[in-house]
């Protein structure tokens, strides 16, 4: 059974429109584990946009399961994750001009620099990700800079329109995705992701995780964070 880690960076979002006090993403990340989530995820941006760094303390002081921190390869956010110790740090790229995360890490152009990263978090005991495109080369080069693994950026086919090209995407997805635990790295999935196109991505059974957000926020304003869960959860684990 492939596992769920639950966004509430969206929550934070929520609560931010007007710098109040809820609703609270420490709140909504406790009831998600309630309902059978397996992590939590929470993406500290430079510019501190939604989570909050009172919200990752609390989150990695009160999360029973795994917290996994996405952030940006700065020496800020460096010192952050060696200071709170998550679980898991996923490594992204970030602007601060985009609405979310556009597409994965340059891992081509910035390797050596990311090895730096990579070894100094692992030296801390922490699982490393990094979030990439779905291109056979960057598997490769995320295995051979010391990676934990990967997280696939599925954008691209929650994305696609037209039959022809999700297909498409999600032969990418799906050759990657053997790639790297050929390699023998973990093979997480996420972005775009919702409750119309998760099956399709989850019927390729390496992937061990997968980290949705925003779709899940959206379905808990109407059916609350416990049931928007669950079936989300169910849906990854159905199989036809």
């Amino acid at each position: 059974m492939a596992r769920l880690t639950v966004n509430v960076d969206h929550v934070a979002t929520l609560r931010q429109a007007r710098l109040a006090r809820e609703p609270d993403p420490v709140e909504a990340a406790l009831i998600a584990e309630h309902a059978g989530a397996d992590g939590i995820t929470v993406h500290l941006r430079e510019d501190r946009r939604h989570i909050q760094d009172r919200d990752l303390i609390l989150l990695r002081k009160l999360v029973k399961t795994r917290l996994n921190l996405e952030m940006a390869p700065t020496q800020e956010m460096l010192s952050v994750a060696l200071d709170v110790r998550p679980h898991m740090v996923t490594l992204v790229p970030e602007k601060r001009e985009e609405l979310t995360t556009e597409g994965g890490l340059d891992v081509r152009t910035y390797g050596e620099t990311l090895r730096g990263y990579i070894a100094t978090l692992r030296d801390a005991g922490i699982q490393v990700n990094l979030f990439i495109d779905a291109m056979p080369d960057i598997v490769k080069m995320c295995h051979r800079i010391g990676a934990d693994g990967v997280e696939v950026h599925t954008g691209p086919y929650a994305e696609a329109t037209a039959d022809g090209e999700r297909r498409a995407e999600l032969k990418k997805l799906h050759d990657c995705v053997i790639l790297a635990k050929r390699l023998g790295l973990k093979v997480h999935a996420g972005h775009g992701l919702d409750y119309h196109n998760i099956k399709e991505v989850a019927r390729i059974r390496e992937i061990e995780e997968f980290a949705i957000g925003f779709s899940i926020v959206a379905r808990s304003v109407y059916a609350g964070m416990e049931q928007a869960v669950r079936d989300m959860i169910r849906l990854i684990n159905t199989k036809e």
